[in-house]
């Protein structure tokens, strides 16, 4: 196995990068404080007091001054909600950012998603100079440690709605989705591949095969590791709970979406983009439905034409390219999706005003000072599901061997893989052991664990898993847009 090489050099390089440039350049805080946020100021006690011409309690003045010093509790006074506020407006700065919940994972996650997306072009443009031979890609460990920080922290932002006491109602609905995501992938997985092309049957015949073939060599008699119904059934366990962990974030993205068209009624352009990125998930989705996609493309000739318009190789080339540049259009909507978020201080106490009634200072300023307080755990609700569905793209590339100049050059003969009975038994393992002999187990150790898991199975594994993303993503979404059309009153 070639473990040292330009792949390893890249990865130091890289390393070495994160560690001088990580604490001085950084594209999350760059897009947080120089994109042109602007972020709403919630008034004063002196201004509130003011506008609602409330006078100020002078018996208490002194021990309110001398408990505000200690930090233990605020004067706190009634206001009318109508009260006609106007909100003072501020430029996100770093200063403003740097102390809000969850920044440092927002800027840990997407930061080092771009040193690993440098890593991966890198490698990929080596492996297109020089083809691997038998080679570790380390690039899929980069891919791999993304895609596991993508998937904890979703799984941290929604854990914050099980630990308060305060969120049943969110509580409910993760659990509701779960479910209702595990009966929807239930009967997925049950659809014939013939309509909808995921690839699974394929790649459990091939990892069955493969297994119990290696497994025979190893002296065990087995017929498969495990029924087709038990692993697609800790499959559908999985996708309920990725789809559990989009729900949040699809209906923060249904409510930017909405708001952010609002604001953009009179600028077409915009317009137009943003809703080719909202509808960018259903297309992927699309893509998948063998006979609107694969056999419309590749199948049918046209009239006028001699060929189909796309070889199956394009095919696969075009439907990763557009996975990638449907991320690349809602990374770069991400300024305007976020603004919307930070004018939902502007709109509330529009609301308010429209209220009877009278509300605490302190309330009022809690409301206002909430939306820049959650601006990071939006913006990671964001960010995250796109980072998963990219970086799984990746990995659905690369060990699924596929090429992403399948469009403009047409394709080589794909390498021809050991078939499962040329399995080599283990050496058993001895005290006295060199360390030339240590290395050669486990390189033969490797060798035979990339024979069981075949590009066929990375492709059904892979390619569902980036399937599904995409499906979930579209799915909250709309269920969102539904929300804001039907039920919203704001």
């Amino acid at each position: 196995m070639a473990l040292l090489g330009t792949q390893l050099v890249i990865t130091l390089v890289m390393v070495s990068i994160i560690q001088k440039l990580g604490p001085h350049y950084s594209l999350a805080r760059w897009i947080l404080c120089s994109t042109g946020l602007v972020r709403y100021l919630y008034p004063t006690d002196e201004e509130l007091r003011a506008l609602a011409g409330v006078p100020k309690d002078k018996s208490k003045g002194k021990k309110s001054g001398r408990n505000n010093e200690n930090g233990k509790t605020a004067e706190t006074f009634h206001i009318p909600r109508n009260l006609d506020i106007k909100l003072e407006t501020s430029k996100v700065t770093a200063l403003d950012v740097v102390h809000l919940k969850f920044y440092s994972e927002y800027q840990w996650l997407l930061d080092f998603a771009v040193y690993s997306s440098v890593v991966y072009i890198l490698t990929e443009v080596y492996h297109a100079l020089a083809p691997p031979k038998d080679e570790v890609n380390l690039s899929m460990l980069w891919c791999s440690l993304v895609v596991g920080f993508s998937f904890k922290l979703l799984l941290s932002l929604t854990y914050q709605y099980f630990q308060s006491q305060e969120s049943v109602g969110e509580r409910s609905t993760v659990i509701i989705t779960a479910f209702a995501y595990l009966l929807i992938v239930m009967v997925i997985l049950i659809v014939d591949e013939n309509s909808l092309e995921l690839g699974l049957n394929t790649a459990y015949t091939s990892f069955n095969e493969s297994a119990a073939a290696f497994l025979e060599m190893q002296g065990l008699d087995s017929s498969g590791p495990a029924s087709k119904i038990v692993l697609k059934f800790f499959l559908a366990l999985w996708c309920a709970l990725l789809g559990a962990l989009f729900t949040f974030p699809g209906l923060r993205m249904a409510k930017m979406h909405w708001d952010s068209l609002r604001y953009c009624s009179e600028n077409r352009l915009q317009r137009y983009l943003l809703n080719t990125s909202f509808a960018s998930p259903f297309i992927l989705v699309l893509l998948w439905v063998k006979p609107v996609s694969r056999d419309y493309l590749t199948n049918r000739i046209f009239h006028g034409m001699a060929t189909p318009l796309l070889t199956e190789h394009a095919f696969e080339t075009m439907r990763l390219i557009m996975i990638v540049a449907a991320v690349l259009l809602r990374l770069a909507l991400m300024p305007t999706y976020l603004q919307a978020y930070l004018n939902m201080a502007y709109h509330r106490i529009q609301e308010q005003k429209k209220e009877a009634g009278r509300i605490t200072n302190i309330e009022l300023q809690k409301k206002i000072a909430a939306v820049f307080y959650y601006l990071c755990v939006v913006t990671l609700q964001f960010v995250a599901p796109l980072i998963l569905c990219l970086y799984l793209t990746f990995m659905y590339k690369t060990l699924g061997n596929y090429s992403w100049s399948g469009l403009f050059v047409s394709p080589v003969a794909e390498e021809c893989f050991e078939s499962p009975s040329q399995f080599m038994p283990l050496p058993s393992l001895s005290g006295e052991q060199s360390i030339q002999q240590s290395a050669k187990q486990f390189t033969l150790a490797l060798d035979s664990l990339k024979q069981v898991f075949t590009t066929d199975v990375f492709r059904g594994l892979f390619g569902f898993a980036t399937w599904w993303c995409c499906f979930a993503w579209f799915a909250t979404s709309s269920l969102g847009m539904v929300y804001q059309s039907y039920f919203s009153h704001s």
